[in-house]
């Protein structure tokens, strides 16, 4: 360890050479990251030189080197160097959503923050989700009115944090090659994978980074991967280098002396105030042992389940019932079995008439009592609709204590076995909101050639279409129905023209007076930001109008105006994705 920290100072010079080199291109002026910068070769072929001269047995596979010339580093190079800056960063291809490199850029920062606020309180749909997805993780210019790049990446963080679609997160990350610009993001995704015990997955994330790790919690992570790789040597010039530069972390420090063999104490002391430090206590310590409670974090609770650390619930005395509190807590927050609870629930010991008049005796109990008087008498009951509305009691009594989904897998259980048809109509609504009904086979598409929104012409936004077919079919098809006195026009079939009409196929003007456009429908801030051509700032509007619906039971009126700002920016990509949600009728 002497000589590694002796090696640490003769080569703090030379990081500040690094530092002072790598400054030096932290200007103003913007990088392209299509062409990535040629300068630096030169002053890092000279920097590895100098690192080489001034010790031999500092080779070219050291922690300086880029990870992309190393494939078997699993963790990259960790030094205190400030990142260039990069105007553009995302995931897709604008081109593939017919949106454009500046979507931001006519957008006013203080209105951005106050969409992404508000779109921040819903719980959006699968299909405001995805939407949302396309519109912040496309390739952009930042705006750069009322908004710095670090707010808008944060924006985009937060909104990646809540969503915590880790594929999409990891995705993310790794093609934007820094974990520097997001480590709000970045460490979320590696505690996450640490709370699952999935070590190897949390310091995977490092391998795809190429820039050096600024952020002091990444940082430590970063240390722990090296030691967990068997890189000890770099893993403890890291750290001695973060020291020599005013890093003081005793309890982290402490840990890693254990981990690196230099000292045998093991020092028993457990912070939980991030999982790493918890994930440490755990990992040097043979015989630990940790009692969560009330105050436990929800990611700690998850690591202790995933780490089985959480003690066997045949262990647990049922006359502690803020323990069983604790754990149906957990149960909630989906930390720990719900069978096991209910096989608590299974040792009460309840008298004859407290099981015979159970409707009045569970008012009388405490919380956990109360659940565990339910639920004992729900698997007596033999009548179907007795049982449902026990069931109902048993659910709100969770609500009421604020842990609604510690009972949901093993309800959803209960329900399966009732035959809906026989759920009279007052138990209808607590039936079909708390059972999963199959959605999962995919509804196929019936063609009605009656209606033409619900015809085979929409294939045409499929494109299954040439141009000069579908002028030939739409305009035969108006023809029909001018004929047709019967026929009604609805505002499906005005979606489906205008949408025609905007990707200009031409249909005749004796055919307008069919139906009429209506018009102010559009929101006006909607409209605003169309005429400014502020395409991500409309996208996230949109969003907005969206929330928690479904598109395909959205009412008519919003979906045109939706279809409307897609037809004025040209996103057809997007449109032609939800008119197939919309139009079709499907079975």
């Amino acid at each position: 360890m002497k000589n590694l920290r002796l090696l640490s100072k003769k080569f703090l010079l030379i990081i500040f050479i690094l530092l002072t080199s790598f400054k030096s291109h932290s200007s103003d002026k913007p990088i392209d990251i299509w062409n990535l910068n040629e300068e630096n070769k030169d002053q890092n072929s000279e920097s590895i030189s100098l690192i080489n001269q001034s010790n031999n047995s500092i080779t070219e596979t050291s922690i300086y080197k880029n990870v992309s010339n190393n494939e078997n580093l699993g963790v990259v190079q960790d030094t205190f160097l400030s990142s260039e800056k990069i105007e553009i960063t995302g995931l897709y291809d604008p081109q593939d959503y017919d949106l454009d490199i500046n979507m931001w850029s006519n957008s006013d920062g203080d209105q951005l923050k106050n969409l992404f606020g508000r779109i921040a309180k819903l719980n959006l749909s699968e299909d405001a989700s995805e939407l949302m997805n396309i519109s912040i993780l496309t390739n952009a210019h930042y705006p750069n009115k009322n908004i710095t790049e670090k707010e808008f990446l944060l924006l985009r963080s937060d909104w990646l944090i809540k969503s915590s679609n880790f594929d999409l997160i990891e995705d993310y990350i790794n093609q934007n090659k820094s974990l520097n610009d997001n480590p709000k993001l970045s460490r979320h995704f590696i505690d996450h994978y640490l709370s699952e015990s999935n070590l190897e997955k949390a310091c995977d994330i490092f391998s795809g980074n190429s820039k050096p790790i600024t952020d002091e919690y990444l940082s430590k992570f970063n240390i722990y991967c090296l030691i967990s790789l068997g890189k000890t040597e770099e893993a403890q010039l890291i750290l001695d280098l973060k020291k020599e530069l005013g890093f003081k972390d005793k309890y982290f420090e402490k840990k890693i002396d254990f981990l690196l063999g230099y000292t045998s104490k093991i020092d028993d002391t457990v912070s939980d105030k991030s999982i790493l430090d918890f994930h440490l206590a755990h990992k040097t310590n043979p015989n630990f042992q940790f009692e969560p409670n009330e105050k436990t974090s929800k990611i700690i609770w998850k690591y202790l389940s995933s780490a089985n650390l959480l003690s066997s619930f045949k262990e647990i005395d049922i006359t502690e019932i803020d323990k069983i509190l604790n754990i149906e807590k957990a149960v909630h927050n989906k930390n720990y079995s719900e069978k096991d609870l209910f096989e608590i629930y299974m040792r009460f010991q309840f008298n004859i008439n407290q099981l015979l008049n159970v409707k009045e005796s569970f008012k009388t109990l405490s919380g956990v009592e109360a659940r565990a008087l339910l639920y004992q008498k729900i698997l007596l009951e033999s009548e179907m609709i007795e049982k449902l509305k026990l069931l109902e009691i048993l659910k709100n009594s969770f609500k009421k204590d604020n842990i609604n989904n510690a009972f949901d897998i093993e309800l959803k259980k209960f329900l399966k076995k009732i035959n809906p048809t026989e759920i009279p109509d007052n138990l209808t609504s607590f039936y079909y909101t708390n059972i999963d009904l199959d959605n999962n086979s995919p509804d196929e598409i019936k063609y009605n050639n009656d209606i033409m929104y619900q015809s085979k012409l929409i294939n045409y936004f499929n494109g299954d279409y040439a141009k000069s077919k579908i002028e030939k079919d739409v305009n035969n098809f108006l023809k029909k129905i001018k004929k047709n006195k019967k026929y009604s026009f609805s505002k499906k079939d005005v979606i489906f023209l205008e949408s025609l009409k905007a990707d200009g196929v031409k249909i005749s003007d004796k055919f307008d007076d069919l139906y009429v456009i209506s018009e102010n429908e559009m929101p006006t801030d909607m409209q605003v930001m169309i005429n400014n051509n502020e395409t991500g700032a409309t996208l996230l509007r949109i969003i907005e109008v969206i929330g928690q619906d479904r598109l395909d039971r959205m009412d008519e009126d919003t979906i045109y105006f939706i279809i409307s700002a897609l037809n004025q920016l040209k996103i057809d990509s997007i449109r032609n994705k939800i008119l197939f949600k919309v139009l079709p009728l499907k079975v």
